[in-house]
């Protein structure tokens, strides 16, 4: 029974977690079977990867300290935050040269699916492992529910905002933004376990996390207002040499967009895929070199052409 409910409990708010960040990214919506690898590998490659390092590393600094609470402290507050968020980490660095991998927004929702997937399996050991009665388990299941399932999320969708936000950018951007990002991640670790791994300052961490969430939830929100502002400001060109209807650009980039009647209903799901790749194809394109620009701009052809045949045979509102 313990182990049922241990299970439900670890994966069903999490799963609900990772369908509300997906959801939220309304304006270029990642693919949801991509955003569920990466929360696999959350839930098995990095934890699998976090228990090998965090273990050899342990035993390594076991032969130097002999005083086990003091090891047990390092292992908690410094070994985990550095090798856990470098295990999460290690396959955001390799999801960020994947196309669909396009700004801020996606690293958060690929990095928060990560860690998701990470705090749903270590929810479960918790939950399983470190309940000796039911009042044990239930408070086991409320605090890490909310607060530790959480923190791997946004140490993690922190990191893939950094990594989102350098893609396009200088190569200077691009080398120091994850180095920083990912220190901010092991930082937010870090403080977190600090805080809970003493009763003494146990409520801080629960401020601490409250603090941190908010500032996560507001970056999410301005990443989504910013790719507001690039489907108008690319498609305004568009608009100007007659391919998308001028009434089209601001309902393209507003919520009016997902309700029916400005276009015929057969073709809206379609045009708005079409029109919202050709945005970012744009400031892709704009921003890189290389095969990278020649795939983009490939890319920006093939939208045009097909928007222009899609209008060309529809019936417009």
């Amino acid at each position: 029974m313990l182990f049922i409910a241990s299970l439900l409990a670890a994966i069903v708010p999490m799963i609900t977690y990772l369908l509300i960040i997906w959801q939220i990214d309304r304006y270029d919506k990642e693919p949801f079977s991509l955003v569920f690898i990466n929360y696999l590998y959350g839930a098995v490659g990095a934890i699998f990867l976090a228990v090998i390092g965090s273990g050899l590393i342990s035993s390594l600094v076991s032969l130097f300290i002999y005083d086990e609470q003091m090891v047990a402290h390092i292992e908690t507050i410094i070994i985990a935050p550095v090798v856990e968020e470098s295990t999460k980490g290690f396959f955001l660095f390799i999801m960020v040269a994947n196309k669909k991998f396009d700004n801020m927004t996606d690293g958060i929702v690929y990095g928060g699916a990560i860690g998701l997937g990470f705090g749903m399996t270590e929810n479960f050991f918790y939950f399983v492992f470190y309940s000796h009665s039911f009042n044990d388990w239930l408070s086991i299941v409320i605090i890490r529910t909310l607060f530790s399932g959480v923190m791997h999320c946004v140490s993690t969708g922190t990191l893939g905002a950094f990594l989102g936000y350098a893609k396009f950018k200088p190569r200077n951007i691009k080398i120091t933004f994850p180095i920083i990002g990912l220190l901010v991640a092991m930082f937010i670790h870090f403080l977190w376990n600090l805080s809970v791994s003493f009763e003494s300052t146990a409520i801080l961490g629960f401020m601490f996390m409250i603090f941190t969430i908010a500032i996560f939830i507001t970056v999410f929100s301005v990443s989504l207002l910013g790719e507001k502002k690039i489907i108008y400001k690319e498609l305004m060109p568009e608009s100007e040499a007659g391919l998308i209807p001028h009434e089209h650009l601001f309902i393209l980039n507003s919520s009016q967009r997902n309700k029916p009647g400005w276009i015929d209903e057969s073709v809206r799901k379609l045009y708005i895929r079409a029109a919202t790749s050709l945005a970012f194809r744009k400031m892709q394109s704009r921003n890189s070199s290389g095969l990278s620009k020649n795939y983009y701009e490939q890319d920006i052809e093939h939208y045009r052409n097909f928007i222009r045949n899609l209008l060309s045979n529809t019936q417009l509102s």
